[in-house]
């Protein structure tokens, strides 16, 4: 073995990868933080192969220090991941420091990967090959079909406030779901579709359909998605509130490795439920976290609800803080942090 061959194996570098959707682009640096090369690659298969033999030319490869890798990364980094290379997730550099640095490809890519020496705006990438992957890819169906079903009722009662007088009087003070039954029976005459009121009941009649179709896809996810849910941790369905779509976000959000969150107060910090510190000389305070996932948060929320009306606890918990001076919304945020540390438990259990 030659010398030069032995020091290019003693040399320790880091990757740093900048993605997109066709290319990716890499640079490695050193542990001096020496930057020792800057390449493009095609975001394909046969590109994260040349990227990773690329980069090993130059010394031993700790980590990986990809930025996206949940989206245009999402590729390279299972590749990485199935080579057993060390993965960082780096998150996009602040807008000042952008500002005096500049912005391209490969100034992306070696700020990537001197953050990931430096230690700083890194975690580790969520596993995306299991059943969680799968959950999520389900829960995003679900999830567009429940808002198309909404936006449908809200077009159908705002076309009634428009509607001729006979249709809106026979129509605006029915429930939701006579309603719905209503506008899916009429049988507008489609010759006079010019007149105003046979075409609002052609409209009203094709979202009430339209809603029920939603309704049926909804329903064939749910018996999809509950089944999955309790397979991956069915520990998480057994505690008071949680149901099978707060523990399919829960579990979205903490991702396959859970080992990844390092206590039950990053996982708070990652659900957006963790006061955040704004205390400056004699006061002491905290703000509200407006961060986090904010459908975890939501998902909390509406646990907190569930056990302020079922819970005994819950509700002792609520009588007891409310003399203490809490106002309700202090109190349903306190509560969200105390579920989010139960929670936490047994997702990593």
């Amino acid at each position: 073995m030659t010398t030069i061959a032995r020091e290019v194996e003693q040399v320790e570098v880091t990757v740093g990868v900048d993605t997109h959707g066709d290319t990716h682009t890499a640079a490695v640096i050193d542990t001096a933080g020496r930057l020792l090369g800057c390449a493009q690659f095609p975001a394909d298969a046969r590109g994260y192969a040349s990227l990773l033999t690329w980069a090993m030319t130059f010394g031993m490869l700790l980590v990986a220090a990809i930025e996206g890798t949940g989206a245009y990364g999402a590729g390279i980094a299972r590749y990485l991941r199935g080579a057993g290379v060390e993965l960082l997730e780096i998150d996009r550099p602040d807008r000042k420091t952008r500002r005096f640095a500049g912005k391209s490809d490969p100034l992306d890519a070696e700020a990537a990967a001197r953050a990931a020496l430096a230690g700083v705006r890194t975690g580790i990438p969520k596993d995306r090959t299991g059943q969680v992957e799968a959950l999520r890819n389900l829960r995003v169906a679900r999830r567009s079909a429940v808002d198309q079903r909404a936006d449908c009722m809200r077009r159908i009662k705002t076309l009634l406030v428009t509607a001729p007088d006979e249709l809106r009087e026979r129509l605006r003070r029915l429930p939701d779901r006579e309603l719905l039954h209503a506008c899916a029976g009429l049988r507008p005459d489609t010759i006079r579709v010019g007149e105003p009121e046979q075409a609002v009941k052609v409209a009203l009649r094709s979202l009430a359909r339209r809603h029920a179709a939603l309704t049926a896809e909804i329903d064939d996810l749910d018996e999809l998605i509950e089944p999955l849910v309790t397979a991956i941790n069915p520990a998480l369905l057994e505690l008071n509130g949680v149901g099978p779509d707060v523990a399919g976000q829960l579990l979205v959000t903490a991702g396959e490795n859970t080992d990844r969150l390092r206590s039950e107060a990053a996982f708070a910090m990652l659900c957006g439920v963790a006061p955040i510190p704004a205390s400056s000389g004699k006061t002491h305070r905290h703000r509200l976290n407006r961060g986090g996932d904010r459908q975890a948060n939501a998902a909390l929320y509406r646990v907190v609800l569930s056990r302020l009306r079922w819970d005994p606890r819950t509700q002792a918990y609520m009588r007891r803080r409310t003399e203490q001076g809490l106002s309700k919304k202090d109190i349903i945020r306190c509560l969200k942090r105390l579920i989010a540390r139960e929670i936490y438990y047994v997702l990593t259990a």
